[in-house]
This record gives structure tokens, C-alpha cells and sequence, in this order.
């Protein structure tokens, strides 16, 4: 075993000090609101950097920015970085007002009663078929509010109900940051993944399901009315059988930009000119995500060079033993980044290099490893109270006239906190075949 040098892990401090703290500091101190996100994540990645540059005197600055290269050139990066910028625009062309044909369209079909349950359900559909739970829930949170209003439901329990489904689809989807971020970071398929994730995600899923049911079942409410179009939905339809089929994640994503266009234009959705402007706002809007992915990339090659990973091993191989020990120390490690950084494709990002040296040492598959990194940070993400989901969710209820906090919602979070205990149960009591 490579001897580990615990300096070389700095960076990694100087970048949660400087994100964190501010961003306590804002959202807190100054209650600046959503200070979070007020911060610049690419800038504190730069200093992180500039940490890293100024350690390990025996390479000389060039030699440095060789290692960076490197780093940032893994093939496994590029790939990353290309999905990034085809799934932003296919999401851009497709628009986003076919989510809300869903949820209407469930709500019309199926009988009022069951309202709160056809929430959850078209939070997971929507997110799964949009590949963002922020997405989801700035869409579908306001339909929450009408449920609320035209029934004795809470709107506490509404919209907590959107924002677990919303996770559902962050974890799942072949077109999700978290998804993305994680099957390249450890060069599995991402068919492969997804299979081992929906047997973790469908027993909490359902089990969600089954408890609001309980809760909600015997209470009059009324019918709620929309207006849909189902032939929008098409795209997200497309996308969804193709990724599960085991298609080239390229092909069916540039299936679904293609279809996702026709329908737009034929239907008179949108002006040719226009279309292009929505594709390229699409794939702008992954830029940031684009350059973190970048930076950390270059930084993780500057800390593994100076041993730094080295010794974050040495100290996980003496906390936890074993294969099991093993994935509870890789949750951990992506839980421990999320809660830092309050963004769950950044904390994959981070713990991608250190999770493959732990899946080699532990005899991890790498498909295991990228489920247990993307299904960990959805639960971490999907329950701080600090997150871009809740945020966005306590904003939307706002605006729809109803101030609720956080910690109302995160009552009715049943499906992060059943996933928790699915995904332990995955690792202590089935059997690895």
C-alpha cells in the first residue's frame, strides 16, 4: 500500500470551508435567501486549486498543469461532459410544460381521492422522464398548493410528497446530473446501474406510496382540472424505453432531441428560429456544471499525485472492514460531501476518483459503486433543509400564497427516508450473488 500524505487532502478543506461557511454565513447570518446558492462554486474550485498548485514542491508548476491535463482528459470526463451539454439541450428543446400534462392528466383520470398519491406518482414519472428534481418540483409543486386547496390534505404533505417523488428521478433517470456524473466517474453503463438502482428505489418507492395512501385515503377533496397535451409527453417516452433498452445514451438522447423538435414545431409549439435558441439555452444551462466537473477533475489529479487519496483510503480501510463496510463507507463519504457542498452531482464529482480506488480495494463492481455514490446523495440532497429542492419547493409554495419552512415539509419526506432504509437493506441483507 501506497504511503498517504493527509496534507495533500487541504484543498478538499479550503473548498468546503470557504463553500460552506459562506454559505452558512449568507443563508443564515445575513439571511440572505437561498445564500447557498449566492455563492460561486466555480471560484471556490479556483482557489481549492491554487491550494493544490502551491503544495508538492517536487513538481515544478508545468509539471502540474500536466498532471491537471491528465486528469481532465480522462476519457471517462470528456463522455461525461458531452451527455452533460446533449441532455441540456434536449431538455431544452422539449420544453417543460408537458410535465404538467402529466400531472393534469393523472389528476383528471384517476379519482380525486387518490390526488395526493397521483402527486408522488407524476413526481417520480417527470423526474425520471426530465432528469432534474429542481425541474420537477418548480413544476409540479404549484399543483401541490391546488390539491392542498381543493381538499383538507396539508400543504405541508402535498408538497413534501412532490419533492420525495422529485428524488425518485434524480436517482433514476439515465438523463440525471447524479446519473451521468456517477456511471462515467466509475466507466459502468448506464443500463447496468439503473438495474441494480430500481431494485433499491422500487421497494421504497412503493412503500411510499402505500403510507401516503394510508394517510390520505377518507378525506373528501375535489376534483382538480387542466389543460394537457399527451402528444409532448412523446420525447420524455422515447427517452425513457431507449435508456432502458440499453441504447447508446447519445443516440437516444439525439432520438429524443429529433422527435422532441417535430412534435414542437408541427403542433406549433415554438418557431424553427426558436427552437435552436431553446437548444442552446438548454445545453448553456449545463455550463457551470460542466466546469465544476472540470476543476475537480484537474484538482483530484493534483491531491492523488501528492498522496492525498492515499491516506483518505488508509484511514476508511481502518474504520470500515469488508465488502459491506465497505459501501456504507462510500455513502458515507458522498452523504458527507453533499451535506458540505448541498449539491449532489458536485459531491459525486468530488468522490468519484476516491470511490473507485475504494471499489477496487473493497471488490466493489464499478455499477455498485455508482449506485450506492448516486442513490446516497439523493437521500442526503433530497432531505437537507439548506438544498436547491427544498428551496425551490418553500418558493414555489410562496408564491402561490402559502408560507410553509422547511421543517414542514421535511415531515412528509417519506421516500428519502425509506430509500435510507432500502438501501441498507441492500447492503446488509441481500446476498451479493
Amino acid at each position: 500500500m501506497k504511503k498517504g500524505n493527509a496534507k495533500a487532502l487541504l484543498p478538499i478543506g479550503v473548498f468546503l470551508v470557504m463553500y460552506l461557511g459562506l454559505g452558512l454565513l449568507f443563508e443564515y447570518g445575513m439571511r440572505i435567501p437561498m445564500g447557498f446558492y449566492n455563492i460561486p462554486i466555480v471560484i471556490a474550485f479556483l482557489v481549492a486549486i491554487l491550494v493544490a498548485c502551491v503544495q508538492n514542491k517536487a513538481l515544478s508548476f508545468d509539471e502540474k498543469l500536466a498532471v491537471m491535463g491528465t486528469g481532465v482528459g480522462d476519457k471517462n470526463i470528456i463522455t461525461m461532459l458531452l451527455i452533460f451539454l446533449v441532455a441540456g439541450a434536449f431538455v431544452g428543446v422539449v420544453g417543460r410544460s408537458s410535465a404538467q400534462s402529466v400531472a393534469y392528466f393523472m389528476l383528471d383520470l384517476i379519482p380525486a381521492k387518490f390526488a395526493v398519491a397521483v402527486l408522488f406518482v407524476v413526481a417520480c414519472f417527470v423526474s425520471t422522464a426530465m432528469g432534474t428534481s429542481v425541474g420537477t418540483i418548480t413544476l409540479i409543486a404549484p399543483i401541490a398548493v391546488e390539491v392542498a386547496q381543493a381538499s383538507s390534505y396539508s400543504v405541508a404533505l402535498c408538497v413534501g410528497t412532490v419533492v420525495g417523488g422529485a428524488m425518485f428521478g434524480d436517482n433514476l433517470s439515465f438523463i440525471s446530473d447524479t446519473t451521468i456524473a456517477a456511471c462515467n466517474g466509475q466507466g459502468c453503463a448506464m443500463r447496468d446501474k439503473f438495474k441494480g438502482n430500481f431494485w433499491i428505489a422500487l421497494p421504497a418507492a412503493l412503500a411510499t406510496l402505500a403510507l401516503i395512501l394510508a394517510l390520505t385515503l377518507g378525506k373528501e377533496t375535489t376534483a382538480i382540472h387542466g389543460e394537457y397535451n399527451l402528444i409532448q409527453i412523446l420525447p420524455y417516452v422515447l427517452v425513457l424505453a431507449g435508456g432502458v433498452a440499453g441504447m447508446n445514451v447519445f443516440l437516444v438522447l439525439l432520438g429524443g432531441i429529433v422527435s422532441g423538435g417535430v412534435i414542437m414545431l408541427a403542433t406549433g409549439q415554438t418557431a424553427a428560429t426558436d427552437l435552436l435558441a431553446s437548444m442552446g439555452s438548454g445545453a448553456a444551462g449545463m455550463f457551470e456544471t460542466s466546469m465544476v466537473a472540470i476543476l475537480v477533475a484537474a484538482m483530484c489529479a493534483l491531491i492523488r499525485v501528492y498522496g492525498g487519496f492515499d491516506a483518505l483510503l488508509s484511514l476508511i480501510r481502518r474504520l470500515f472492514k469488508g465488502s459491506k463496510g465497505g459501501q456504507v463507507g462510500m455513502g458515507l463519504l458522498v452523504c458527507a460531501m453533499d451535506v458540505a457542498t448541498a449539491n449532489n452531482t458536485v459531491a459525486i464529482v468530488m468522490a468519484n476518483p476516491i470511490a473507485k480506488e475504494m471499489s477496487e480495494d473493497y471488490g466493489i463492481t464499478p455499477q455498485r459503486t455508482a449506485c450506492l455514490l448516486d442513490t446516497f446523495s439523493c437521500i442526503s440532497q433530497g432531505v437537507i433543509p439548506y438544498g436547491a429542492q427544498m428551496l425551490v419547493a418553500i418558493s414555489a409554495t410562496a408564491e402561490m400564497g402559502h408560507v410553509i419552512s422547511a421543517f414542514d415539509i421535511m415531515q412528509y419526506l417519506f421516500y428519502p427516508y425509506l430509500l435510507l432504509v432500502s438501501s441498507l437493506a441492500a447492503i446488509f441483507l441481500v446476498k451479493k450473488k
